[in-house]
């Protein structure tokens, strides 16, 4: 394991033969780098040029913008609010508030021959949750692991969101990259557009992968299309295995995700393709999500529990989660 800071920013690498994996503890814990070494081909998204610290406030800071004013790719961790910013038990979230803002605590727990690790936590403000997670590399292997227990610290009943927005881009996606999942997985797509100039899929319920299109005909989601297609997000649910693929065309690499279903059932698929030409992306994001999680949509957690999707955490109880992801060569 290595060391660093950065802007005030504790940085850890862990690394072996095959991957490095850069953890920002002062953002959440995010992973903002997972190089495939081999190929010195990294599979995260980079928005922006360079990481801003959480103390960076923009000239007009809202909770709409918050996440979006320092996301600059990578890999968070989402609890207890998912998606849009909404008010819940008269406690206002930001979007995906709130353990992806805060700094997390961390120690070496492993470093010899056989793996590398790092133990990470921290509590919640709003809401009296701890999560705590070790990530851990093996040597020898290609793949990162995680296990972690979200842990309600209080004796009441508490509702929540939880989930891991794991986001791709150049290198790493290209046009023609295909998506696999489990037999019989079902898509649920987003109730309205998530940009002013349209949308991917018509809204429906379908089988995976082929949904109708909004002028007529059908998308294939499992095809991650050319640069300038519409931005959409879509919610995968029925899937009877906890795992995907996502393959490039030119040269078979590809990535294999696998994790708890019990825990988090739903996987949502977030497309940004360089369509939206307004704020935030401008036409400069080219990426995609596909992100574990608990429950949906991306309204929040107030609709998740209307709709009975949010997790429940009894007084004092503990939830277990696993998720490895595992680059794979063709």
């Amino acid at each position: 394991m290595r060391e660093y800071e950065s802007q005030g920013m504790r940085l850890v690498f862990l690394e072996n033969e095959a991957l490095r994996i850069g953890i920002n503890a002062d953002r959440g814990s995010e992973v903002f780098e997972c190089c495939y070494k081999p190929r010195d081909l990294d599979l995260a998204p980079r928005f922006r040029d360079r990481m801003r610290p959480l103390s960076t406030i923009a000239a007009s800071p809202t909770p709409e913008l918050a996440f979006i004013d320092l996301y600059s790719g990578g890999w968070q961790e989402v609890c207890p609010n998912g998606g849009a910013p909404c008010t819940y038990q008269g406690i206002r979230f930001g979007q995906h508030d709130e353990v992806w803002r805060l700094a997390w605590d961390y120690k070496l727990i492993e470093d010899d021959p056989k793996a590398v690790a790092v133990a990470l936590s921290v509590a919640a403000q709003r809401v009296p949750l701890r999560i705590r997670k070790e990530i851990r590399l093996r040597a020898g292997t290609a793949r990162v692991e995680i296990k972690e227990t979200l842990e309600n610290l209080s004796g009441a009943t508490l509702d929540v969101m939880w989930g891991h927005h794991i986001a791709y881009g150049p290198p790493f996606l290209q046009e023609g990259c295909r998506i696999t999942l489990p037999p019989a997985t079902e898509v649920i797509t987003h109730d309205v557009p998530i940009d002013p100039a349209g949308r991917r899929v018509a809204a429906g319920r379908s089988p995976w992968p082929k949904l109708a299109s909004p002028g007529g005909g059908a998308v294939d989601l499992s095809v991650v299309p050319k640069h300038g297609t519409e931005s959409d997000i879509v919610y995968l649910t029925g899937l009877t295995e906890g795992w995907y693929e996502m393959v490039r065309p030119d040269d078979g690499l590809g990535v294999r995700v696998e994790w708890d279903l019990h825990t988090m059932p739903y996987l949502w698929f977030w497309q940004e393709f360089g369509a939206s030409h307004v704020h935030p992306w401008y036409g400069g994001l080219y990426g995609v999500g596909l992100e574990p999680f608990s429950s949906y949509p991306t309204n929040g957690l107030e609709e998740a529990v209307a709709n009975g999707t949010a997790l429940k955490m009894a007084p004092h109880a503990s939830r277990a989660f696993h998720l490895g992801l595992e680059v794979c060569c063709g």
